[in-house]
């Protein structure tokens, strides 16, 4: 297969937010992804990813979070955002870059971590939207669906996280190791589903629950081993909110991956990874 067309498309959203979504499209694709990052992730580190999948027929389009990245925002005191500004702005916007470029392909939304869990919402929110759902190190952050004891220590953590936004009028993650600098909105909604076990985005009137329950596409998820980020029980806490009858899920460890069985590790050596997604079985 030659070598996939590498492209950049500067995207705009209805509230005026700039930013780039990265494309990998090789000339024989039959699936088209748009891939949402983990908090914090700026896309380009996905491009390792993408062209492992591009030589397989895939067509990547790597979304950039709103804040990082290309992205021309960055929260702060005066600029806040939430689930509902992800949704119905970003990602939005590049589902319809996706299939305005890929028109024909078979299309796929996934994403890592919390990209994992919008591409489910998104889902909720656009059936039509794709036809299959890919996960990697994803779970919803109720604290109810993680292994004690560490869930014990997730319901003040939350709540810690989200009184720091407020004050701060920024998450720093990058000075707590843990994500980037998030909009406490974005954290709000985060926290609340950590919380309380259900989506919620503050100003969609949508019961995205509900709207979860009627997602039907065939899933394929990979669980790693070492990803306490991700574990087992909280992948399928998530998986459970939809109606697809059996997705199929994949555990991995460090001898299948290569690399160790984290929640970051593999996105530097994603062939196991990449397989997995685009098996048929």
């Amino acid at each position: 297969m030659t070598a996939p067309a590498s492209r950049i498309d500067a995207l705009v959203t209805n509230d005026g937010h700039r930013y780039e979504l990265i494309a990998r499209i090789p000339e024989a694709a039959d699936r088209a992804l748009l891939w949402l990052p983990a908090m914090g992730v700026p896309a380009k580190h996905y491009l390792p990813f993408a062209e492992r999948l591009a030589a397989r027929g895939v067509a990547v389009f790597l979304h950039e979070w709103r804040g990082i990245g290309s992205s021309t925002l960055r929260a702060g005191r005066g600029v806040d955002w939430g689930y509902r500004e992800l949704l119905d702005e970003d990602i939005a916007t590049s589902a319809r870059a996706m299939h305005s470029a890929a028109a024909g392909l078979t299309p796929v939304v996934g994403g890592h971590s919390l990209g994992g869990q919008l591409a489910c919402c998104h889902l909720a929110r656009r059936p039509e939207g794709a036809q299959a759902l890919w996960l990697v190190a994803s779970g919803a952050p109720y604290w109810r669906a993680f292994p004690a004891p560490r869930r014990y220590a997730l319901p003040p953590l939350y709540r810690f996280m989200a009184w720091l936004s407020h004050v701060r009028g920024v998450l720093p993650g990058r000075r707590l190791g843990f994500a980037g600098n998030e909009a406490r909105g974005v954290i709000d909604d985060w926290s609340r589903s950590g919380l309380s076990g259900r989506y919620r985005a503050a100003g969609l009137e949508t019961d995205l629950d509900a709207a979860l329950s009627r997602v039907d596409v065939p899933v394929r998820a990979a669980c790693l081993q070492a990803d306490w980020l991700g574990p087992p029980s909280s992948l399928h806490f998530l998986l459970s909110k939809l109606a697809t009858p059996a997705p199929a899920v994949a555990s991995m460890d460090a001898a299948a991956l290569g690399v160790p069985a984290d929640h970051f590790a593999w996105m530097k050596q994603p062939d196991a990874v990449v397989e997995w997604l685009t098996s048929r079985g």
